[in-house]
């Protein structure tokens, strides 16, 4: 069952610009960790469960989704 997130702490990523408006806030519940844009924080929510998220989170440190 996925977690409620409706109170859950929402931390801005530290890759976001800090000098716009285009950021991700990140929240963990229960093992899994949401995603959400800041501009619409009622808006849909990307949950992945742990090990899920790990891995993507490694795959965009290593660049695999970078364009350009």
């Amino acid at each position: 069952m996925i977690p409620d997130f409706s109170q859950a702490s929402w931390t801005k990523s530290t890759r976001s610009q800090q000098t716009t408006d285009q950021c991700v806030e990140l929240a963990g519940v229960g093992g899994y960790t949401a995603v959400r844009d800041s501009k619409d924080p009622e808006g849909p929510k990307l949950i992945l469960e742990g090990r899920v998220w790990q891995r993507l989170r490694h795959q965009i440190k290593a660049g695999v989704f970078d364009q350009g």
